[in-house]
């Protein structure tokens, strides 16, 4: 659905000042949107996966970890598609104020993509290097988003989401390395060009804070630099009915492509898409941080591109 025509409706959770700034920038922070009551909710199945995660050793298609992740000190980095491991995740992606919030950004009939949380762990917990979202997972056109939460205070030291204002309306930026393969994240040289380190403005918040990106913003953030607190953020992503994805889903869930509210789209909205696809997903996907970083196997049964 096109800018336009979702301004020209009125608002229901945001102003519409908020709304504009959103299009114009591609990004937003909203401090303490969501209530206590939603934050409580989340955080009893959260620490439920914390504490399942213990016995781990080593990633699977559920937590990836980092390394050195032990019963007595878990260094999670990410559970993968939380809203296929408990109701209260799927409840919060389409019957909360999160919903209304995507509705005022993207139409009153959502597709939800994915959900993601990501931990960020204290003492170090790893940076995400500078990137898109849209070249993951391509759609016919632009109007897909990711709503993250804050479900802790944020601080600047703890590594928050950063994005670079109006990116979204620049380059789609391949997100291979030298040797051709996918590795999630901005070459040495568009890493300059984009020049994070002037242009990047950085969102901090309470807990209860969402932030949105459009999926060309460029956006990262750095390592979780306090000594003991985590920085999880609930990620979901979501589009217009209309915005389909050409390519498949990284991270599969029993909900890619779920109505979310309103209508199915009679019609796709079909815009050029600028970027160069992803690699075939089928063979397995580990993670944006394993990717990110070139760690051992983490292309594995990854189908790359033959040029």
């Amino acid at each position: 659905m096109k800018p336009e025509a979702i301004l020209s409706r009125a608002p229901i959770a945001i102003t519409q000042a908020q709304r504009e700034f959103y299009f114009e920038n591609g990004y937003l922070v909203l401090e303490k949107f969501i209530p206590d009551e939603w934050l409580e909710r989340l955080w009893t199945v959260t620490n439920r996966f914390i504490d399942e995660s213990r016995s781990l050793t080593g990633s699977n298609e559920k937590f990836d970890v980092e390394a050195g992740h032990t019963a007595e000190n878990p260094r999670l980095r990410r559970l993968t598609q939380p809203v296929e491991h408990d109701p209260v995740y799927w409840e919060f992606a389409c019957k909360s104020p999160l919903t209304d919030l995507a509705e005022d950004l993207l139409g009153p009939d959502l597709l939800f993509h994915h959900a993601k949380l990501n931990f960020k762990w204290s003492g170090g917990g790893e940076e995400v290097k500078w990137h898109q979202d849209i070249p993951f997972w391509p759609h016919t056109n632009d109007s897909v988003m990711t709503m993250g939460l804050y479900l802790e205070d944020v601080y600047d030291v703890m590594g928050p989401l950063g994005v670079i204002p109006g990116s979204h309306r620049g380059e789609t930026y391949d997100h291979y390395n030298s040797n051709d393969e996918w590795v999630g994240a901005l070459s040495d040289a568009d890493h300059a060009k984009a020049d994070p380190e002037k242009n990047a403005v950085y969102l901090p918040g309470p807990a209860g804070s969402v932030t949105v990106h459009h999926c060309r913003t460029l956006h990262g953030s750095r390592p979780n630099m306090h000594p003991t607190r985590s920085r999880p953020l609930l990620l979901n992503a979501m589009s217009s009915a209309d915005a389909l994805p050409i390519t498949p889903n990284p991270t599969p869930s029993t909900h890619n492509r779920e109505l979310v509210r309103g209508r199915p789209a009679r019609h796709a909205h079909m815009e050029p898409y600028p970027g160069r696809l992803p690699p075939d997903w089928s063979g397995g996907y580990s993670s944006i941080f394993a990717l990110q970083q070139e760690e051992d196997g983490a292309n594995a049964g990854v189908r790359q591109p033959k040029m």
